[in-house]
């Protein structure tokens, strides 16, 4: 039989939640070694410029400060390897982890896979996603690039309602493309959102194509899905608000998730159902998705996991 590598706390996934994981576990002489996975610095990569994040007056580009995350948990002596967990049994101690079908053993476990936003799939909803010209799935993040301008949003639930209301107020109107003829959202929600002036639905919608200049959204066309007339809307910005996944079902056999895909972890902790198993970050978060507090709930998982390897050694 091979040898096999003992690690004494592995963190699986490189957001903000995994590198700031990584930080505070290395500066407490834990040893971490960090697995990418297939998304190196996760979600924020996929976003343009982040200017909520504190300790940034100018503004970072994502990857920027995915990069400057990575180079400061290797600063401490984090191990940070490509590859992703293929499979993991929770049932024994210490705990097996496969990456590219290759078996680790580690004594603490600290989970920071994220979420994937869900997206149409439509290939201009792709092209503008990767210039950064005018998709995005977070209007928390996003909105304030198209204030005063006019944006459409696609969804029918509650997040999709709270996020048009939330660019209700920055931008100079929103049109909302719902799919059927009626909200999948809560009815406070929805009576929010058509008592709101600037707000425009659109009922049994559904987006055929995103304009543009090949770099910046200029419209969208939009077809009835009863009738199957086509309408083209001038917009600059495209919110999709149609869910996320949570990158998750790997750990499914093993632990507590929620009817969502969600880990979840003790309340006030980052501590799951399975001893030396935490998780972090929006693997679990499914109410904020912010990157800030992504990095807090990656030092509360260092910090509970230093706890529990410390209770080992005596």
């Amino acid at each position: 039989m091979a040898n096999i590598e003992k690690i004494k706390c592995l963190i699986i996934g490189s957001g903000p939640a995994g590198y700031t994981a990584a930080i505070y576990a290395s500066r407490a002489n834990l040893n971490p070694v960090l697995y990418q996975g297939e998304q190196p610095g996760g979600q924020l990569t996929t976003t343009n410029e982040v200017e909520n994040f504190p300790g940034y007056p100018e503004g970072v580009m994502g990857t920027e400060m995915m990069m400057q995350l990575e180079q400061q948990a290797k600063r401490f002596g984090t191990d940070i390897r490509n590859g992703w967990v293929t499979k993991v049994d929770f049932s024994t101690h210490p705990h097996k982890v496969w990456v590219d079908d290759q078996e680790l053993h580690a004594d603490a476990v600290i989970i920071a896979t994220g979420a994937s936003a869900k997206y149409l799939g439509l290939p201009s909803e792709q092209h503008y996603l990767q210039t950064g010209g005018g998709v995005s799935a977070c209007a928390v993040c996003d909105g304030f690039f198209y204030r005063n301008q006019h944006v459409a949003i696609v969804g029918a639930g509650d997040s999709a309602c709270e996020e048009a209301l939330y660019l209700s107020k920055i931008c100079k109107k929103v049109t909302m493309i719902v799919r059927r003829d009626t909200f999948r959202a809560s009815k406070i929600m929805e009576t929010r959102v058509r008592n709101t002036e600037n707000i425009d639905i659109l009922f049994n919608s559904e987006t055929e194509e995103i304009l543009g200049d090949g770099q910046l959204v200029s419209a969208i066309k939009v077809r009835n899905n009863l009738t199957q007339e086509l309408t083209e809307i001038p917009i600059t910005g495209f919110f999709v608000a149609i869910g996320h996944k949570p990158n998750t079902d790997i750990f499914a056999p093993y632990l507590s998730l929620d009817k969502d895909g969600y880990i979840q972890n003790v309340p006030g902790t980052s501590r799951t159902n399975v001893e030396g198993v935490f998780v972090a970050g929006d693997a679990a978060d499914k109410h904020y998705r912010q990157a800030v507090v992504a990095a807090g709930s990656g030092a509360i998982a260092a910090l509970d996991a230093e706890r529990y390897l410390a209770s080992l050694e005596h």
